[in-house]
């Protein structure tokens, strides 16, 4: 009972009371009974309200922000389960070019060659295949950095999160090395240099046992994450992730490698990598990673189609997995698309190439063809997005390629010879590009030049936002933005992050943080000595973003991406042209002074 009492046995006498008193005590025990019962129906009212869940959310939701209390305790059985957070559907691509893009305002024309011939004029073409590529974590069938900023997209260069409490930079290895000098015209490279990212892969356990050209060690470990570096000196070195040592004996080519190679998307055990400098024997190599041989090469200074004289390749390629082709923007100011008709037998341990059909693209400029400066050719390194490709080109265009039919879709004016490779990102399931150029010296100026940084509508190339800065440039060592802009994602998602060379001053630099929505600036890092080295985003296990950052000044910086603040800084005793990778806890990048560093973040 609610009064807690304890009841009597013993029974009251009725038959001895009066009529009057009777019925006074009958009505008494109604009261009495009327209040028990009203005092038993506010006690479970009150204890049905102490049990409810806590307070809903308009979306009939339990709000994850009320705290708990002894009066409101944890609910263990939500009466709606939550629905996760939508992810905008994208929107149907379809470019097309608006007045001020359009190709015949900048491009005199284009031409195309498949398997040796040139159509004529009238002549469409059509890909056999269709070439479609996706979102940036559908590039890659392996863990790791498979290209020169991770995939297609060019949206990043590290993979995995850091696990990070101190937030510094902690122990490294170093691995030595060396130089070559160009036979013909005596030109000296050494370490790593511009764009010189390392790849990285975490093979499988299957596909190394394969591996005849790998130590054994590396081969029989239950786990391996392999960095493969081309390097200046002409060889391409194979290391252990987390330790530096060699994981193979380095593969020598004899041929400078500035630019990041291409590691196969599907898993496959190949590299391609082409040479940044040699006028005569400059060419693209395909080399299989089971034996270290070569297994296919092309793109010398003898391919008659090219308009430019010069087979360099900075530009890193990608490969379509659908369809097995291999896409390459050359310095030759050709786009090479071509079918490598592999055949890849895991339980054989074997791997071929054996190319069925080679499409070669080309353009020529108005700018080009009046002035014979603003070159042709690629630098910077394409970006694929469905059945387009994005180039930004030796001549100061921006241009988008339809690969069905190689057909022009729109051209912007980006003013000057660009190093900068672009990124593509999506805003509320519409993509749009960020790009910067360089200056030339003498091609605009022999004094300062504005250097715009851009955002562009990726359907109409039409230019969202721009900001400008006012940089130097030296002969042959331009100002500007020489590095690519790195893609904040997470909790950076609203920046953008860029390296301005010659930047306020002849010799300085400056690091961007910029706004997506507006391009204007979050925070700016200046430092003594400018950077050709592309600024990474890398994120810690709660989600925390940072900028790893290196300079020609010999430091490595690691930087809070959103405050701008440094928090700590590594002398590494060399110029830094390379741009770093990273694969969870570890950085690797090389400088031109002869060392190749990997970098633990703690």
């Amino acid at each position: 009972m609610p009064s807690g009492k304890k009841r009597s046995n013993r029974q009251p006498d009725y038959s001895r009371a009066p009529q009057s008193t009777g019925r006074a005590i009958a009505l008494g025990i109604v009261f009495v009974l009327l209040v028990l019962v009203l005092v038993f129906i506010v006690y479970q009212n009150a204890t049905y309200q102490s049990d409810s869940p806590p307070a809903e959310t308009g979306s009939g939701i339990v709000d994850p922000d009320t705290p708990l209390t002894s009066e409101s305790p944890a609910v263990t059985t939500p009466e709606a389960t939550p629905e996760p957070t939508p992810v905008p559907t994208p929107e149907p691509f379809e470019p097309h070019a608006v007045d001020s893009t359009q190709p015949g305002n900048y491009i005199a024309y284009t031409n195309i060659q498949v398997d040796g011939t040139t159509l004529g004029d009238g002549e469409s073409y059509e890909d056999d295949t269709g070439i479609y590529m996706g979102y940036a974590d559908e590039y890659a069938q392996i863990p790791g950095i498979m290209t020169f900023r991770g995939n297609n997209l060019r949206s990043g260069a590290a993979y995995g999160t850091a696990n990070m409490t101190q937030k510094q930079l902690g122990n490294y290895w170093t691995h030595s090395t060396g130089s070559l000098m160009d036979p013909n015209d005596g030109a000296y490279w050494s370490g790593n240099g511009w764009t010189g990212q390392p790849l990285i892969a975490e093979w499988p356990y299957e596909t190394r046992q394969n591996m005849t050209y790998m130590n054994d060690w590396a081969r029989q470990q239950e786990t391996l994450v392999e960095v493969i570096y081309p390097a200046m000196d002409g060889y391409v070195y194979f290391l252990e992730l987390e330790t530096g040592k060699e994981t193979r004996d380095p593969l020598y080519m004899g041929l400078t490698y500035k630019g990041t190679g291409t590691l196969d998307p599907r898993g496959y055990p190949l590299l391609y990598i082409g040479s940044g400098y040699n006028t005569q024997r400059g060419h693209v190599s395909v080399i299989s990673l089971i034996d270290g041989s070569v297994l296919y090469e092309f793109g010398s200074s003898s391919d008659s189609f090219a308009l430019r004289t010069w087979p360099m390749w900075d530009a890193s390629p990608l490969i379509d997995a659908d369809t097995d082709k291999l896409i390459w923007a050359g310095e030759n100011g050709v786009l090479y698309i071509i079918t490598l008709g592999t055949e890849y037998d895991e339980e054989a341990g074997t791997i071929s190439v054996n190319p069925t059909r080679t499409v070669k693209w080309r353009y020529e400029s108005y700018r080009h063809q009046s002035t014979g400066q603003y070159w042709l050719g690629f630098e910077a390194s394409p970006i694929v997005w469905q059945g387009y490709i994005f180039l930004a080109d030796n001549g100061g265009h921006f241009m988008c390629l339809n690969l069905d039919t190689l057909e022009l879709v729109w051209v912007q004016d980006i003013l000057d010879d660009s190093n900068c490779t672009p990124v593509l990102d999506f805003e509320d399931g519409h993509p749009y590009l960020y790009i910067s150029t360089s200056y030339h010296l003498g091609w605009r100026s022999w004094t300062t030049a504005e250097i715009p940084v851009w955002k562009i509508d990726a359907e109409t190339g039409e230019i969202v936002w721009q900001v400008n800065y006012t940089c130097y440039s030296a002969d042959g060592l331009s100002g500007g933005a020489q590095s690519s802009i790195a893609l904040g994602q997470g909790s950076l998602g609203d920046y953008i992050y860029l390296s301005m060379s010659r930047y306020p001053t002849s010799e300085g630099g400056t690091l961007l943080a910029l706004k997506k929505s507006d391009g204007s600036e979050a925070w700016t890092m200046n430092t003594q000595v400018y950077s050709w080295s592309t600024p990474t985003c890398v994120y810690d296990q709660d989600g925390n973003g940072y900028v790893i950052y290196c300079t020609l000044g010999q430091y490595m910086y690691l930087i809070d991406g959103v405050t701008g603040d440094q928090l700590d800084a590594m002398n590494c005793s060399g110029k830094f042209e390379a741009s770093p990778a990273v694969y969870n806890n570890w950085i690797v990048v090389g400088h031109r002074n002869g060392s190749i560093y990997g970098v633990q973040l703690t």
